[in-house]
């Protein structure tokens, strides 16, 4: 039997900050908090595999809406874990409520929008702890042809208005 320990860490939170039109009364912020690393320990399971995880997201827009980004640590901001000179891809999916085991697909390096929070306080310290879920899924075809070893990589989100 072949084992695959996998661990992506560390995930890194950005602090977002992003100047609006001169028009605009205020500056705009986002910030994200509560990212913890990801550890899938050993898998012996050749299914698809994910782990989830609640996060604040805020965002000081007056519309509630933000964006993000994620970049992996592979070549062009792909999402790979590496043991060695082995690769294997995962799946970054981000959600706009707590709790959640999917969402929408984050393409590496790409903006995506539409995220909406209305977290009033920028950690979370009142009111919902959380308002946001990050999944890292491993597919299982990229499982069936892991090669065994301890495999790691780096993850950075960034979010911003809109």
């Amino acid at each position: 039997m072949r084992y695959v320990v996998l661990l992506i860490g560390p995930v890194i939170a950005c602090y977002a900050t992003m100047l609006v039109p001169a028009t605009a009364q205020a500056q705009e912020r986002a910030r994200l908090t509560g990212l913890a690393d990801v550890s899938f320990g050993l898998v012996t399971s050749l299914a698809d595999t994910s782990l989830s995880q609640s996060v604040c997201a805020f965002t000081s827009s007056r519309i509630e809406r933000y964006s993000v980004i994620a970049a992996g640590g592979g070549a062009g901001n792909a999402f790979v874990l590496v043991s060695g000179t082995s690769q294997l891809a995962y799946d970054v999916l981000w959600a706009d409520a707590p709790g959640a085991t999917s969402g929408t697909s984050l393409i590496p390096g790409a903006a995506t929008p539409g995220f909406v929070s209305s977290v009033k306080q920028q950690t979370c310290n009142s009111g919902p702890p959380t308002s946001a879920s990050l999944t890292i899924r491993l597919r299982d075809q990229v499982l069936q042809n892991a090669r065994a070893g301890s495999y790691s990589g780096v993850l950075s989100i960034t979010i911003a208005p809109e």
